[in-house]
């Protein structure tokens, strides 16, 4: 069987002090190519990307979080990769573990892989702060019920998808911003795909991007929005083409 191509995507903004770490990290011998995404930084993040030899995109405005993914996405799929990993490049998350969040779908069973916080106490353990680890926790078990799921994490910055996934989902039609994320995984009920996910450490301090309670909290709102629109779409109530409909 052909070896897939595998591409690290790392939607960037403002990572400077964390990017080489977290490509450095990065397993040899699973990955053909790492592109990253800059997305209108103020420091050194794309001097630092392409000193380390890794082709880089510049947004001259920033787009948003979504918008960062959207050209993450449509780049790997130009340079022709059967899996997308998206890393977050802030050193948040491991990224040794690549191997193991690729290996699923290579195996065929799953079309979306998550990095999961949750799943072994990786985030308390990692330092996530108590009303982040409730709000998530929350936000994940009302996902469950709607999307009729079983998983321990909706809201992880490490993420695979094949490339037949991000083919046919209408990923362009999500936000520009953190709830791009929560769309793609509706997509993925929406459009029949696999979703799984292995545990995964995290890492908290200064460096690592977080969202502020305020950001957070308009973040959970957006995010039931999109479940609402589902459901919506699901029973013939409103057309959303987002989700198939």
């Amino acid at each position: 069987m052909k070896k897939p191509k595998v591409i690290v995507v790392m939607p960037a903004y403002n990572a400077e002090k964390t990017i080489e770490k977290t490509y450095k990290e990065i397993p040899e011998g699973y990955v053909d190519k790492v592109i990253v995404v800059d997305d209108a930084s103020r420091d050194r993040t794309v001097e630092i990307a392409r000193k380390l030899g890794l082709k880089t995109i510049v947004h001259h405005k920033n787009k948003g979080y979504g918008g960062n993914q959207k050209t993450c996405y449509k780049e790997a799929l130009k340079e022709g990769a059967d899996i997308i990993v998206m890393l977050h490049p802030d050193y948040q998350y491991d990224s040794k573990k690549v191997p193991q969040m690729i290996k699923p779908i290579i195996d065929g069973r799953y079309d979306m892989v998550l990095g999961s916080r949750m799943m072994s106490d990786g985030a308390r353990s990692g330092g996530m702060p108590i009303w982040k680890i409730f709000g998530n926790r929350l936000l994940t078990a009302l996902e469950n019920l709607v999307l009729n799921l079983n998983l321990s994490e909706y809201h992880t910055g490490l993420r695979a998808y094949n490339k037949e996934f991000l083919k046919n989902i209408p990923f362009e039609l999500n936000s520009d911003d953190f709830v791009f994320d929560q769309e793609t995984v509706v997509q993925a009920v929406s459009f029949g795909f696999k979703i799984g996910e292995i545990s995964v450490p995290t890492r908290y301090f200064k460096e690592a991007s977080s969202i502020n309670p305020k950001r957070a909290f308009k973040y959970g709102l957006y995010t039931i929005l999109t479940l609402l629109k589902f459901v919506a779409s699901k029973y013939g109530i409103k057309k959303y083409h987002q989700f198939g409909n």
